[in-house]
């Protein structure tokens, strides 16, 4: 059953810095090719984020040939990084698992603490289809590997439920802070076509010639408060997505998936349903609580 179109791709080569919006993409086991293959950490390791550095909205990554990037931010040149030699690895740590990387050249790491005003590390991750599986039990299956992206390859959003959650904003304690862009969720597939919500429902899809898993309802933390143009924090969606979107302790916007077939998608495309979602039948919205 074809419900929708792909209406854009988004990739980030650098985990919470600002990214690009191609016409096509591959899909590789692991996510988007140049999809969140680089990232930031800090002194001890862990890694850096709009969670702690919401500026980093403000810096942007493009692609180069061969897997670099150029790095750009206000007030600073723009410097192109190459993929760094293989060479001893360095871990990076998430809050749930750490993964072995490969540190870039020092001189784009300094380009980055100048930005930021801390010291940072920017790293490469080289070997995507070995160095992290998805662990996320019981929505994690084995086999299943993922780029720097926070748990799964790739995150699916809808038009229409972004809609509809803009005009609960409307209605909320903080209208002002509404209406959102869909760059607050910082998704990889943005669909349009559906009802609101409806990929709550979804089980199994095709994006043109490509099959993905949907394999759990993505829960949203304090970077959707992040306004992707200035950096500045507001309190929306989240107090919304409490009131209306609550998924036992997770406030849910979006899908996460894990390709089960690889090939090129692109802007157009049309999304097929191949199976819905046993916990929730027939799609929809699911059970909400409100914020106590």
């Amino acid at each position: 059953m074809t419900v929708a179109v792909l209406h854009s791709i988004h990739v980030h080569p650098v985990k919470s810095l600002r990214g690009r919006a191609p016409g096509t993409a591959v899909v590789e086991p692991w996510g988007l090719a140049g999809d969140r293959r680089w990232a930031l950490i800090d002194a001890v390791g862990k890694v850096v984020t709009q969670r702690r550095q919401p500026r980093l909205a403000l810096a942007a990554a493009a692609p180069l040939a061969g897997g670099g990037i150029t790095l750009s931010a206000p007030g600073l040149e723009p410097v192109d990084v190459a993929v760094p030699a293989p060479g001893p690895t360095i871990t990076a740590r998430f809050p749930r698992d750490k993964v072995e990387t490969v540190a870039a050249d020092a001189a784009a790491s300094r380009w980055l603490s100048a930005f930021l005003g801390s010291d940072v590390v920017l790293v490469h991750l080289d070997d995507p289809a070995t160095r992290r599986p998805v662990d996320d039990p019981p929505y994690g299956l084995p086999g299943e590997v993922v780029s720097l992206a926070d748990g799964y390859p790739l995150l699916l959003t809808a038009l229409a439920s972004l809609d509809d959650l803009n005009s609960l904003i409307a209605r909320g304690d903080h209208p002002d802070e509404g209406p959102l862009p869909m760059n607050r969720f910082r998704p990889n597939l943005v669909v349009t076509g559906t009802a609101p919500w409806a990929e709550d429902g979804w089980g199994r899809i095709a994006v043109g010639e490509v099959v993905f898993r949907v394999a759990k309802p993505c829960g949203r933390c304090v970077v959707t408060t992040t306004d992707q143009a200035t950096a500045a924090r507001g309190r929306e969606p989240l107090r919304t997505l409490g009131r209306h979107r609550r998924f036992g302790d997770k406030l849910v916007f979006g899908q996460n998936l894990v390709p089960e077939t690889t090939g090129t998608v692109r802007v157009g495309d049309a999304v097929e349903i191949l199976d819905q979602d046993a916990r929730v039948p027939g799609g929809g919205a699911p059970p909400a609580a409100p914020l106590p």
